[in-house]
């Protein structure tokens, strides 16, 4: 199943008998990583951020990714360091959550009180 080396050093190769397709296992590492690392600082946005939030896990990730990348950039090209660091990629995470729930307008979170309805006489439906 494992090849010895791909040739390059510090990358193992998988499935290299699978029609000589040969995948990366430091990609694959490094993707699983990512989605870890995206999942941990968007449960922190999430958390340090009030207000409700219906997103599963994977736009959790998501959201962490994007907040990460972004503080990158930032942290890159406007304070001139390499990282970005925990701190700055939370708040630019918080940032991301914000900028959803706006999108999401009314959807969800504080929704008006319109009337009440009275109880339900009789059968609707099948059940």
């Amino acid at each position: 199943m494992y090849r010895a080396r791909s040739g390059r050093p510090g990358h193992w190769t998988i499935g290299s008998h699978l029609g000589g397709y040969a995948f990366s296992v430091g990609l694959i590492l490094y993707l699983i990583v990512l989605f870890f690392v995206g999942l941990f600082v968007g449960a922190l946005a999430r958390l340090l951020l009030p207000g409700p939030d219906p997103m599963g896990i994977g736009m959790t990730a998501l959201v962490g990714v994007c907040g990460t990348f972004s503080a990158g950039l930032f942290s890159w090209y406007v304070l001139h360091r390499h990282g970005a660091g925990l701190l700055l990629s939370v708040v630019f995470s918080m940032l991301v959550v914000w900028m959803y729930r706006r999108s999401r307008g009314a959807r969800y979170g504080r929704q008006e009180v319109r009337g009440r309805r009275g109880p339900v006489r009789g059968r609707r439906g099948r059940f």
